[in-house]
Order: C-alpha cells, then sequence, then structure tokens
C-alpha cells in the first residue's frame, strides 16, 4: 500500500472512532471526545469537521438538565439521522410497512400498541434477569448494561433525587419516529423491571440526542405495587 493510502486509511479509521464514540456515549464535548480517544482537541475537531462536511455528525447547543451553570452552553456533536444510519442494520421500509399492515388490517393503533408490548416483553428475560441480580440501588446500572448487549449503548448517570437511563442508540428509531407505541411499551416494561413510576424525558425517535428516562430515586421499601405505574 502506498503512504498516501496508509494515511488515508488511518484517518478514516480514527474518524470512524470519533463517530462510534459519540454513538456508544451520546452527544460529546471535543473535549470529551479527545479525553475517551486520546486524541489532541486540535485532531480531534479536524476529524469533527470532515464528519460535519458528511453529514455524519452536527453541532449543537449542549442540552442541560436541572439548573443552568453560568456561562455558555458547551457545543456537543451529535450523530445525525445519516450518520446512525451508517451504524443501523435494521431493516426499517419492511418493518414501518408490517406495522402499518398490522394497524390497516388488525385494529389501528391499539394492535400497533399490543404488537410492541409483545416485542419488548420477549426481549425482557434478560433485562428482567440482569435486575433481579442486584440490589434496588444498582437496577438502572443492570438494566444499562442489559440494554447495550441488545445494541442501545445505554448508560446510567446520577440525577437529582433519581437516575437517568440514557440510550445513546436506538436500533428502531426510524420506525418508532411513525409507531411511538415502540417508545411507549419500552417505558413501561423498565416501570415494571425498576419497580417504580419513570419518566421518558427525550428519545431519539422525536429528534433527540439520547433517549433518556429519569428514574425516580428508588426506596429500599419500594412495595411491588408501584411496578409498571407510568404516569408520563
Amino acid at each position: 500500500m502506498a503512504p498516501h493510502e496508509e494515511l488515508a486509511t488511518g484517518e478514516r479509521s480514527t474518524r470512524n472512532r470519533v463517530a462510534r464514540s459519540i454513538l456508544d456515549h451520546g452527544p460529546s464535548t471535543v473535549t470529551e471526545l479527545a479525553g475517551r480517544l486520546g486524541l489532541t482537541p486540535a485532531a480531534v475537531r479536524r476529524h469533527l469537521d470532515a464528519l460535519v462536511a458528511d453529514d455524519v455528525v452536527e453541532a449543537r447547543e449542549q442540552r442541560v438538565y436541572g439548573a443552568r451553570t453560568r456561562g455558555r452552553p458547551a457545543k456537543v456533536f451529535a450523530l445525525t439521522d445519516c450518520g446512525r444510519d451508517a451504524f443501523d442494520q435494521s431493516y426499517d421500509k419492511l418493518a414501518v410497512d408490517a406495522l402499518r399492515w398490522i394497524a390497516e388490517q388488525e385494529g389501528g393503533a391499539e394492535a400497533v400498541a399490543a404488537f410492541a408490548r409483545a416485542r419488548i416483553a420477549a426481549q425482557a428475560g434478560a433485562y428482567r434477569k440482569a435486575v433481579e441480580g442486584v440490589g434496588p440501588d444498582k437496577r438502572a446500572e443492570a438494566l444499562a448494561k442489559a440494554l447495550s448487549v441488545d445494541g442501545y449503548a445505554a448508560t446510567a448517570r446520577s440525577a437529582p433525587v433519581g437516575e437517568q437511563l440514557c440510550q445513546h442508540h436506538c436500533p428502531v428509531a426510524h420506525v418508532a419516529e411513525q409507531f411511538p407505541q415502540l417508545c411507549e411499551a419500552e417505558t413501561e416494561i423498565f416501570a415494571e423491571l425498576l419497580g417504580t413510576h419513570v419518566q421518558r424525558l427525550a428519545t431519539i425517535a422525536h429528534g433527540d440526542g439520547v433517549c433518556t428516562t429519569f428514574i425516580p430515586k428508588i426506596s429500599t421499601d419500594a412495595s411491588a405495587s408501584t411496578a409498571g405505574r407510568n404516569p408520563a
């Protein structure tokens, strides 16, 4: 391979690492990307400029939950729909066509909701096993790890009076844009698994950079009667 071809291959590899880091961790600042990837901020900016030019990532104002600190919000870089498509191997059109057929032939929106609940229930066995194997204060983290195995690149982090479960990738985001019942069924199963009501704050399907679910602080004596409740 010629030297310039080796350089081009290395550039593409590093650029893919930058995009993958945004996929795995959600919208990120230059400083965050540099720290995670062991690159200089200048190098990260160069790769981001190329990714922006290729419509793989876009710059946006950092979203702040809770009280906003003084000063101008940091700029973050998030994957565009085009960028997500590069990682997404799902058959979106087939899925949309199938759900539309179900809605038209089998009972409308409620039939789609029934399908969505059955789908997530079938996936939930591994999630339930992971959550039941830990204490209440570790449930969100255990669920995030189980979701990551299924391609959701999920993390759990502390938030005021609770936690936030963040899914940085959604394999069915384009389908959920047209059929929000998929998101609603997922939220319901999270509430059931965690034994408390939860609130969906943002979804990739609605144009947010990350699917974010707020989980109130779970009391160690929380009763099973709260499971499955979702006032959102």
